[in-house]
């Protein structure tokens, strides 16, 4: 193929269908024989391992309050080099971002910063002549945005979408109408408390691909659509030195370029004499994991294990170290807690001084026993004083900077690190259990939080924060230096006992 094409998918809001019609125009796209490549605005890991299944490659994410424009634009122009098409869906509505006063974080920005075109998703159930005022205020609210067309979401069928085709065209005639879906045509993928079931549980069957590819060819002019969003000159070409401290966010210090960062992991590359085994759980119940970490890791001398606990797995002979994930133990606790040779292997690494670090659904793995939504408890590892219960409702949603206290497994005191928290879980008991350490200070929306977080005990460092070793890849390179010295005897932390 001699032309490249790319382009945002932007809803108005949360749940107009963007998820849907994304993996809908991906299918197409697939079908007609494009490489494409996927991508997610935000720090959401269930959407891109939708996005993967389709592509058959692997969906990545972008965020504009995480990682730094350099960091983002690199990572895209790179993976499009390798493919026909990148398809970038966005996040909440179009101007969502961290606030309500800036661009931050959203995908405005980041169609911005790319330099693509914006396919305008509109739920027009229940609208007519009304959909092409919001579609003029989604045009002039910020008109460095380009909207290269709209597509009307659930009409109630041909007649209706005249009536829209007639209101754009009059009212909003440089943006162009793609096509409109028929509220009988919607598609639609199960959801639970963190929104979508997570690609690990369910496989899309070829069916359901076909069918969502059939949709997209029927009801959206798919030539018109690729004719509006071909690539063009990149109009501000990348820095040849990615390293630039210039670029980066002021209060996130050395946020480099994980693709090409000459000399930043001086002494712990792939050249050094061996590479430290990390062992990495990922399965159903531990699914929630960054790509770009795992390339940082791997960057920095790390030999990445992977190993699946549902599967009745333990930690991997050999490994100097444990990456646990996120994702949803609280639905296959009673599985884990069966898995002795899993328990007990963390309570051998623990005891041995071997680092780990574990996010959200690892760190209540690591406690003592989660209590479900029903009621039930099961005992976990108990590695750490407390157990955690599930909540109804959700405890924590949003995006969170953390700043080291002191010298932990991710580096140096007064280092910053960029994440993000959702969770319906809490804390049961014992958080204040005498020996546990804080390591996390927080900071939520531009303060300073009185709420400290990261649990450090003996060699684990366990959180609720999902964090994006992009922000500051010297995470990676701290937590593959302490995996090194375990490999070697010399553990920095001391081991600690099961509970």
């Amino acid at each position: 193929m001699t032309h490249k094409y790319a382009f945002c998918v932007a809803g108005t809001h949360s749940g107009c269908g963007k998820t849907t019609i994304t993996l809908a125009l991906i299918a197409a796209l697939k079908n007609r024989g494009f490489r494409v490549q996927p991508f997610k605005v935000g720090p959401d890991f269930i959407d891109p391992g939708f996005h993967t299944q389709i592509a058959g490659c692997e969906s990545r994410n972008l965020d504009g309050w995480m990682l730094t424009r350099d960091y983002n634009r690199r990572l895209f122009h790179t993976l499009l080099e390798e493919s026909d098409t990148a398809v970038v869906e966005g996040v909440m509505g179009l101007f969502d971002g961290y606030d309500g006063i800036s661009e931050s974080g959203s995908t405005g920005e980041m169609a911005k910063w790319l330099d693509i075109p914006v396919v305008l998703i509109v739920d027009a159930r229940s609208m007519a002549r009304s959909a092409a005022a919001l579609v003029q205020g989604f045009v002039h609210f910020d008109p460095d945005i380009r909207i290269a067309g709209v597509v009307f979401n659930r009409i109630a069928g041909a007649g209706h979408l005249e009536y829209l085709r007639e209101a754009v065209q009059s009212n909003v005639p440089q943006v162009s109408l793609l096509g409109g879906i028929p509220r009988e045509e919607e598609i639609g993928i199960p959801e639970r408390h963190l929104g979508l079931v997570t690609a690990d549980e369910i496989r899309l069957n070829p069916e359901w691909k076909g069918r969502i590819a059939g949709i997209v060819e029927e009801y959206i002019d798919l030539d018109l659509l690729l004719e509006k969003v071909r690539c063009r000159p990149m109009s501000d070409p990348l820095p040849a030195d990615s390293a630039d401290e210039g670029k980066a966010a002021a209060t996130v210090p050395r946020s480099h370029e994980f693709l090409d960062m000459p000399g930043f992991y001086e002494g712990s590359t792939r050249e050094a004499e061996s590479l430290a085994s990390i062992a990495v759980a990922r399965d159903a119940a531990f699914c929630f994991y960054y790509r770009d970490n795992f390339e940082l890791l791997e960057r920095a001398g790390a030999q990445l294990e992977f190993f699946s606990p549902l599967a009745g797995e333990g930690i991997p002979e050999g490994a100097a170290g444990l990456y646990l994930g996120g994702g949803y133990p609280e639905l296959f606790a009673e599985r884990i807690a069966s898995n002795r040779l899993f328990l007990d292997s963390l309570a051998e690494a623990c005891s041995k001084g071997l680092p780990i670090y574990a996010e959200c659904g690892g760190l209540m793995t690591l406690g003592r026993f989660i209590d479900t939504k029903e009621g039930k408890r099961y005992p976990m590892a108990g590695l750490l004083p407390f157990g955690t219960r599930m909540l109804k409702r959700r405890k924590a949603l949003g995006y969170t900077e953390v700043v080291l206290r002191d010298s932990c497994l991710l580096g140096e005191k007064g280092a910053i690190i960029r994440g993000h928290e959702f969770h319906y879980s809490e804390i049961a008991e014992g958080e204040d259990f005498p020996g546990l350490l804080l390591a996390y200070g927080i900071r939520n929306r531009k303060e300073v939080s009185e709420r400290h977080e990261g649990y450090m005990k003996g060699s684990i460092l366990a959180s609720y924060i999902h964090l994006h070793w992009g922000s500051n890849p010297g995470a990676a390179w701290s937590f593959v230096k302490h995996c090194r010295h375990a490999a070697m005897n010399h553990p920095v932390f001391s081991g600690c006992p099961r509970l």
